[in-house]
């Protein structure tokens, strides 16, 4: 299997960017009732399940930041999204759960 198709972000990494006025795509493809709990403020929704039939939502060219609860299931959107022609993909190191442990904004779950 191809890993290469996209690169981690850590979440302090991913939190310096943003507090320095960085704005990439942030596709969390979490469940709906999990987006309600905690969420990256400016977050997408488009879950996992449904991601096929919205594709066409995304653009190839933005660096789009793959967001789920502990990393699994955005490493897997990652490798499609890369698969599906996306050069600019990264996949949050942990999930929203560690972004949690760097921005006390967000809550646990």
């Amino acid at each position: 299997m191809d890993t290469s198709a996209y690169e981690n972000i850590t979440p302090r990494g991913l939190k310096s960017r943003l507090d320095a006025g960085e704005r990439p795509v942030l596709l969390d493809v979490r469940e709906p009732w999990e987006f309600e709990l905690a969420r990256i403020e400016g977050s997408k929704l488009i879950p996992m399940s449904r991601l096929e039939e919205r594709f066409a939502e995304l653009d190839p060219d933005a660096e789009t930041v793959v967001i789920c609860h502990h990393g699994n299931r955005s490493a897997y959107v990652a490798q499609a999204l890369g698969r599906a022609g996306f050069e600019n993909v990264l996949n949050l190191d942990g999930g929203l759960d560690a972004y949690s442990s760097v921005d006390e904004s967000i809550p646990r779950y």
